[in-house]
């Protein structure tokens, strides 16, 4: 069903008053919440960079937690090693990811389905080890990882660093998911969706399906790295066991609670692993992972289109419901 005017109205209310309260609860809330409510803004940003893999292009990747950690890595070494601003870190952590990607996705062209899982699976595990290697440690710190300086807001404004670091990461928020839904709403997008759902066809209509697969693994390893770079920023901390498969399965877990094939799920797919975890270490210090696994379970039960295919259905029959009326 198409949208009206009103409709797009509606949406674009919807989106300022979600601003304005993004923009109020850092004054509302505790530093520590505020940290938090960063790293959902983070690990939004890493979530998006894997839907764009996962769910528009249906490529399965179980190791993105290694691009991840080479974000965190660039931002930290040349914040650390070089003295550069933490600013001038995040497009630098996206550029390389992008490389890596690139790159890394050219063989993987040659794998599919449960073999591609299993070869990004294989990168997520090795990461860690790779970042505790003799001949890196010299710029890798070794086990004992790099810690690095919190940022100081600009000189006048009145925000502790905790707030300032929430509005950094919210900007880069709304510029990549503007960024993504141009992308996804464009040409390029159409044949990322061709090639997932009907890979002979899109073939037999001219899209180049090597490239457009190879330049998707490459922007989203970008954008899982500027992520990386953010979340070094604002932990203060890298270091090798921080990064494990763990974090990998755990941006997985992000996309599909949010909700593959959609820019809004990655938001809420941010908040479910950032905050989740806590909840159920605080019903059960015995087994929190275990309450995790039921709320987990839970979720996709009662949400199996994640969540903001849920939200979708329940506005696509309000609108029906006042149409009718």
């Amino acid at each position: 069903m198409s949208r009206t005017p009103a409709d797009h109205r509606h949406r674009l209310v919807g989106l300022a008053l979600l601003l304005v309260l993004a923009c109020v609860l850092p004054f509302l809330l505790s530093n520590y919440r505020v940290f938090q409510l960063t790293l959902a803004l983070v690990y939004a940003i890493a979530l998006l960079g894997l839907n764009m893999l996962t769910g528009y292009n249906g490529q399965i990747s179980l190791g993105h937690g290694a691009f991840y950690a080479i974000g965190a890595y660039v931002a930290a070494i040349m914040m650390d090693k070089f003295g550069l601003p933490y600013w001038a870190t995040l497009p630098a952590a996206g550029a390389v990811c992008l490389v890596a990607g690139f790159l890394f996705g050219l063989p993987a062209l040659r794998l599919e389905g449960l073999y591609l899982s299993l070869a990004t699976f294989a990168l997520g595990v090795a990461m860690p080890q790779i970042l505790k290697y003799k001949g890196f440690e010299a710029w890798t710190g070794g086990a004992q990882g790099i810690v690095i300086n919190k940022p100081d807001p600009p000189a006048g404004l009145p925000l502790s660093q905790d707030q300032w670091l929430y509005f950094v990461a919210l900007a880069s928020v709304i510029v990549l998911f503007w960024a993504a839904h141009n992308l996804l709403g464009g040409r390029i997008g159409r044949a990322m969706v061709a090639i997932r759902d009907q890979p002979v066809a899109a073939q037999a209509m001219g899209v180049n399906t090597a490239l457009v697969k190879a330049t998707t693994f490459g922007v989203s390893a970008m954008y899982t790295g500027v992520a990386g770079a953010l979340g070094a920023i604002s932990v203060q901390f890298v270091a090798p066991d921080a990064f494990s498969i763990f974090l990998s399965i755990s941006l997985l877990v992000g996309v599909v609670i949010g909700g593959l094939a959609s820019i809004s799920g990655a938001l809420w797919g941010g908040l479910f692993i950032q905050f989740i975890p806590n909840v159920a270490d605080q019903i059960s210090k015995a087994a929190p992972w275990a309450i995790y696994g039921v709320m987990l379970i839970a979720c996709m039960y009662a949400m199996p289109t994640g969540v903001a295919g849920f939200l979708r259905g329940l506005m696509l029959r309000w609108r029906q419901r006042r149409r009718r009326g």
